[in-house]
């Protein structure tokens, strides 16, 4: 499915059950923003982005805790998930959802890999979705894979009651 298609789609879940969004990017860099807002119309759903790239806009935008980035690295499951629950409540929307990763085509290591993402959603009143993957591909097709993936996800979690 084609990236315009799946954001249109996630969008119409969004409406459909009257949900708002935020994103909050590291490895993405406002690309999951972006393929929102390309929609005509989108502001009916998408409140803000968060591009959080660094450590310290973590810890400042989305109240990551320092132990956290300290003991398990920006590429963590905490950190996604602190991340996606911190834009959460700093926006004040019903979804949130959080990428953190290693697009390459340098950083990476045996434990953390080149292509390694966590993403995370979280929504008002539910249980969060956090997920992890190694995307294969260049950088631009290991954010592609991203960005797709977390469209999916919000759209998941808009059709969750």
């Amino acid at each position: 499915m084609k990236l315009d298609q799946l954001a249109m789609q996630t969008l119409q879940a969004c409406r459909d059950h009257h949900l708002t969004v935020a994103t909050a990017e590291s490895c993405t860099g406002g690309m999951i923003g972006a393929a929102l807002t390309a929609i005509a119309g989108s502001s009916d759903v998408v409140d803000r982005g968060f591009i959080t790239y660094s450590n310290q806009a973590k810890m400042d935008l989305l109240s990551v805790e320092s132990d956290a980035l300290d003991q398990q690295g920006a590429v963590s499951e905490i950190v996604a998930l602190q991340m996606a629950q911190g834009g959460l409540k700093a926006a004040n929307t019903d979804l949130c959802v959080a990428v953190t990763g290693i697009a390459g085509p340098g950083g990476g290591s045996e434990e953390k890999p080149v292509g390694l993402v966590y993403l995370a959603c979280a929504k008002k009143d539910s249980a969060p979705i956090v997920e992890r993957h190694v995307f294969e591909g260049e950088r631009d097709q290991v954010r592609f894979q991203t960005v797709k993936r977390a469209l999916e996800l919000l759209k998941i979690q808009a059709l969750v009651p």
